[in-house]
C-alpha cells in the first residue's frame, strides 16, 4: 500500500510540475524552483528529493533516466531502474528517495518523468552495502547551473556513502558534466548512485 502511495504522490506531483519549465532556455534543464507547498509535499512523502525542469525542442521526443551504482569510483551496476518515456516540449523529472523501514540499508528510489504528453514512473529499491548503518553518512548533490541535454555524459544527482572518519566533499560542476572525466572526484566514497539521463530524437 505505501509503494502504491508513493508512485501516486510522485505522479501527482509530476503533473503539478510540468507547466515549470516554461522560463527553461531551450534544449536544456535545470534544478527547478519550487514553491513552499511542493517543497512540504516532498519532505512529507520522502527522505531526500531532487526535481529538475527541462525545456526540449520538437526533434527531441523521449528521454531516459537511469541510475549507476559505484563502488569507490569502479561502475558496479550499470542502468539499474531505467526508466523511458516519450516526451514533449518542456516538463520536469523528479527523483525521490525513501530509507526502507523493513530491509537495513535498502534505498527506495521513485523517478518520474513529466512532460505535455504525460507522465511515467519507475520505483525501484536497492541494498547500499552488507555493512551496518553504524558510522555511515551521506551527502547528496545535484547540478547547480543550466545544462546542455545535447551533452549524453550528463549526470543530475548524486548520492554518496561513506563509513567512519572522513571529510564528504562535495562534487564540482565539471563532475556533473563528464563523470568519466572526473571520476577520481568519488575514488573515496564506498557507495556512489548517479541519477542520469538522455533526451532522444
Amino acid at each position: 500500500m505505501k509503494k502504491l502511495l508513493n508512485i501516486t504522490i510522485v505522479t501527482m506531483l509530476a503533473f503539478t510540475l510540468s507547466a515549470c519549465g516554461n522560463n527553461v532556455k531551450s534544449n536544456t534543464i535545470v534544478n527547478a524552483e519550487l514553491t513552499d507547498r511542493e517543497k512540504g509535499i516532498l519532505l512529507t512523502t520522502s527522505d531526500h528529493s531532487f526535481v529538475f525542469d527541462f525545456n526540449i525542442d520538437s526533434e527531441y521526443t523521449e528521454a531516459s533516466v537511469w541510475f549507476e551504482k559505484y563502488e569507490f569510483g569502479k561502475l558496479v551496476d550499470e542502468q539499474t531502474g531505467q526508466l523511458l518515456t516519450k516526451i514533449m516540449n518542456n516538463g520536469s523529472i523528479i527523483f525521490t528517495i525513501t530509507e526502507s523501514e523493513a530491509v537495513e540499508n535498502q534505498q527506495l528510489f521513485n523517478v518520474g518523468i513529466s512532460s505535455d504528453d504525460g507522465t511515467a514512473s519507475v520505483k525501484i529499491s536497492n541494498i547500499i552495502s552488507t555493512k551496518s548503518t553504524d558510522g555511515m553518512s551521506s551527502v547528496w548533490g545535484s547540478i547547480n547551473e543550466e545544462m546542455d541535454i545535447t551533452n549524453e555524459n550528463l549526470v543530475l544527482a548524486s548520492i554518496r556513502y561513506s563509513w567512519g572518519e572522513g571529510g564528504m566533499r562535495s562534487l564540482s560542476s565539471e563532475f556533473y558534466k563528464d563523470v568519466e572525466g572526473q571520476i577520481n572526484e568519488i575514488e573515496n566514497f564506498e557507495v556512489v548512485y548517479l541519477l542520469r539521463s538522455k533526451f532522444m530524437k
